[in-house]
């Protein structure tokens, strides 16, 4: 860690309204500790039992999602390879809203398919995403890892907000996938 200086991140950290943030291995005991330790904030920030509902919902879809979609680089390329760590953050945002963002690497295989998807998710009105959520809920067989494709259209749906993302290239065989969900 050459020239750290660990003041300059929390004052930017301040600076974006940043209340926890995580760069590592995501564990369910981590997770466990993520949701604990909001639910604590949001009871001493006394906010309403709906929002706080929502709000906690969302952070789970979120969190859920990085741990069962990350990729071990490590495990496919050795132990010289970037780490295969995940990131999320959590903070205030605009007009009194919470953000979540999270970050993960996944194979460049599914960046078609899941920008696909986002993008059709982004352009669907209320109406439209609770419709495709029961549909998908009817029609959907859970998958390898456990979903059944309903978490990215969930958070859309209880949000009320698009849902910002992006995808970075970092080999021929990843891409680091971030998601922004914004909770009024």
């Amino acid at each position: 860690m050459a020239d750290l200086n660990i003041y300059e991140l929390f004052r930017k950290m301040e600076e974006d309204d940043i209340i926890l943030s995580f760069k590592g291995d995501i564990t369910q005991d981590l997770l466990a500790s993520v949701y604990q330790i909001m639910e604590a904030r949001l009871e001493s920030e006394k906010e309403e039992p709906k929002r706080k509902k929502k709000f906690y919902h969302i952070l789970v879809e979120c969190l859920q999602n990085v741990y069962h979609h990350m990729v071990d680089l490590k495990e496919e390329h050795g132990p010289d390879a970037m780490e295969s760590t995940a990131i999320f953050m959590i903070g205030y945002g605009p007009e009194n809203s919470y953000r979540i963002v999270t970050g993960n690497f996944i194979s460049v295989e599914y960046v078609d398919g899941l920008k696909t998807k986002l993008e059709r998710i982004n352009k669907l009105s209320p109406e439209e995403l609770r419709e495709e959520y029961l549909q998908q809920l009817s029609t959907t067989e859970l998958s390898e890892k456990g979903g059944a494709g309903l978490g990215l259209i969930d958070m859309a749906r209880k949000s009320g907000q698009k849902l910002e993302y992006s995808f970075y290239p970092v080999s021929a065989s990843h891409s680091f996938f971030s998601l922004g969900v914004t909770v009024h």
